[in-house]
């Protein structure tokens, strides 16, 4: 029985660094110019971005809510203010850190990035994000509120 990861690795073409590195670099560019676009754009003064459609009907926060301004927090250095923002934004920011760097450290090394998520890890992460935006719209969850 062969190995299915040394398998991929065969199969993949020798290429050099810049073109292995190429797609993760795009993908940070976009999520650089991201930020910088919500850290120049205050979230905080009205009329920049629309209002969450879930809150503006019904009045309860998704998981979503307050993530711009988390994220706007975040870039400027205030990473308190992001946490009371948007709990979850700041674990994905970090999570997105961790997870590109590996990204390129495999790829620079001309290996594939094997994300073996199962459904244990799937529904684990759904859980989780559904536990946050219930407890945020209990009374007792008033500081996940963003």
């Amino acid at each position: 029985m062969t190995d299915v990861n040394a398998e991929t690795e065969r199969m993949l073409p020798r290429t050099g660094l810049p073109a292995r590195l190429a797609v993760p670099g795009g993908i940070l560019a976009a999520v650089a110019g991201t930020f910088v676009y919500v850290g120049t754009v205050d979230p905080n003064q009205p009329g920049h971005y629309p209002v969450c459609p879930l809150y503006r009907i019904t009045g309860l926060y998704c998981p979503g809510c307050g993530g711009l301004r988390s994220a706007h927090a975040f870039v400027h250095g205030d990473f308190l203010a992001a946490l009371q923002d948007n709990a979850m934004g700041v674990v994905g920011y970090l999570g997105f850190a961790v997870l590109w760097t590996v990204w390129v450290v495999r790829a620079a090394r001309g290996r594939p990035l094997n994300l073996a998520l199962g459904p244990v890890h799937l529904w684990t992460a759904g859980a989780m994000l559904l536990v946050f935006t219930v407890v945020r719209n209990l009374p007792f969850g008033g500081w996940l509120h963003p």
